[in-house]
């Protein structure tokens, strides 16, 4: 911490500079937030509170995976909301490591989560007389602490990686949030070897899982052509929710760590949507595809 005895806090710059403009990301975003939070929430309780929807391995993963984004974007978009009324955006340089830390905390441990998701069809589509023995309550807890835990070594990597640098004297950063990129601009040494770490940490990381994840898939779909017309119906529905799920997920994030960071304005963009949109897309996916939580939200709210 030493390091870092120099500067105090951090000054961020926002998505703009421009007054109406910052009025108009107040109200868009806080509109976006509300839905978001509100949308994911709803999930998670008609889940918890529908044993049918429980029972199934696939809608606990989606309950925890919904909660993992109510929880991802109360990270960013708070702040990021309520400094649109503020000229001057300040955060202390706690708040910015507890800002990073928190972001890829659940960040990665929706990756294990996702993962789990994919699997857990991959055994229901190709090996259905096992499904119940292998995907059993045991197993599904095993997963969820196996995110849990990846999320906490991740950030906590990614925090190490950070409290290595030293911060000397600027301390003006163009964005909205702390994030590895913006704050490697700020360190006073070379951070050829701290990029790297970061693109082997995240980037690298991310592509593996997610060219994991598209193989997996991909044996999912060849394997439908055993089933009847009707399951492949109900198969590719549910496949296709996670496959959009997973690139909404993946892509940003890979364009995001998997190269050295840059000065351009298009690395706001991919911020905002897998910090903000992501989460917000994801219920919407699950929800309007899949009768079963419909019906089950219109049985436990009376809609």
């Amino acid at each position: 911490m030493q390091n870092q005895s120099f500067v105090t806090e951090f000054i961020l710059l926002g998505l703009s500079k421009n007054p109406y403009a910052q009025k108009v990301i107040f109200v868009v975003f806080l509109c976006i937030y509300i839905a978001t939070v509100c949308g994911n929430l709803l999930i998670v309780v008609t889940i918890r509170s529908t044993p049918a929807l429980l029972g199934s391995p696939m809608y606990y993963f989606l309950s925890f995976l919904s909660f993992l984004d109510a929880c991802h974007t109360s990270v960013f978009a708070p702040r990021m909301i309520i400094d649109c009324l503020y000229e001057k955006k300040t955060i202390s340089f706690g708040q910015c490591m507890t800002q990073l830390f928190a972001g890829h905390f659940f960040s990665g441990a929706e990756l294990i989560v996702l993962t789990a998701m994919a699997y857990d069809r991959y055994v229901a589509i190709c090996k259905p007389l096992h499904y119940s023995s292998i995907m059993n309550s045991r197993l599904c807890n095993i997963l969820i602490g196996v995110a849990w835990t990846a999320g906490f070594l991740h950030s906590t990597i990614q925090l190490l990686i950070t409290f290595q640098l030293p911060f000397c004297g600027p301390n003006v950063m163009d964005n909205f949030m702390c994030d590895l990129y913006p704050l490697m601009k700020l360190a006073c040494t070379d951070t050829y070897v701290f990029v790297l770490l970061i693109i082997a940490n995240s980037g690298v990381f991310c592509i593996l899982i997610f060219s994991l994840l598209l193989v997996s898939y991909s044996v999912i779909l060849f394997s439908l052509r055993k089933h009847s017309t009707e399951g492949q119906k109900k198969a590719l529905s549910t496949c296709g929710s996670h496959i959009a799920v997973v690139v909404l997920f993946f892509v940003p994030c890979i364009i995001e760590y998997a190269r050295p960071p840059s000065d351009l304005s298009f690395d706001k963009i991919l911020e905002v949507f897998y910090t903000v949109l992501t989460p917000l897309l994801n219920p919407v996916i699950y929800t309007f595809r899949n009768k079963e939580v419909k019906n089950a939200m219109r049985k436990l709210w009376n809609i």
